[in-house]
């Protein structure tokens, strides 16, 4: 489901969500939460009871996205807890165990421009154990003269793992920009080779 807002950006629901956004009768908070992974920390975030929010900690796209979250969903940042909160910890927890492969069965809310949008829709994709290139991406969106603009798109994913933008290299393989950083994205890719031999 997507709804178009006034400044030009949208909202998808994934998987589809039932429900129509009614910002008058929603609480207008982002409820935050900070997940210790094994890899380092992420801050995970959700509004209503979609997932909208998972970036690590320290990265150096942290201010933009709480900045597009917050106008997009007319919301505030506020430290708690949710039923949403504790299904993305708990597929964290297997995800990092080794033991689920399957992050996209909670519900996201994805906050950003139709194109960023059509960006993220190709990354979530990208099957578990396996990579693209930034190239790849421009192509199957349809606009295959737009790498550097795909890139952007993907650096400005609010839902890191859940929509799996770590699965993005360069054309000739190599680990390119991650915003939690290359050693993070080797691993996280290690992490998966070695689930998905299992």
């Amino acid at each position: 489901m997507r709804l178009n807002l006034q400044n030009g950006q949208s909202i998808t629901f994934f998987p589809t969500f039932a429900a129509t956004l009614n910002f008058a009768t929603m609480n207008n908070v982002i409820t935050t939460f900070r997940y210790a992974a094994p890899f380092g920390a992420l801050r995970l975030g959700a509004y209503d009871d979609c997932l909208c929010l998972c970036d690590w900690q320290g990265g150096k796209t942290c201010e933009a996205l709480d900045r597009r979250l917050t106008r997009g969903l007319r919301a505030e940042l506020r430290e708690g807890w949710s039923p949403a909160l504790e299904r993305a910890q708990r597929l964290l927890d297997d995800y990092f165990a080794g033991a689920n492969c399957r992050l996209d069965v909670v519900p996201t809310l994805l906050v950003g421009s139709e194109f960023q949008q059509s960006v993220w829709r190709a990354l979530l994709a990208i099957p578990f154990g396996q990579t693209v290139s930034y190239a790849d991406i421009a192509r199957r969106i349809g606009r295959p003269e737009a790498v550097r603009a795909v890139a952007n798109a993907i650096g400005g994913n609010a839902l890191a793992l859940f929509v799996p933008c770590h699965r993005v290299v360069g054309s000739n393989n190599s680990l390119t920009g991650y915003a939690g950083g290359i050693d993070i994205k080797r691993r996280l890719l290690e992490l998966e080779r070695n689930c998905f031999a299992r």
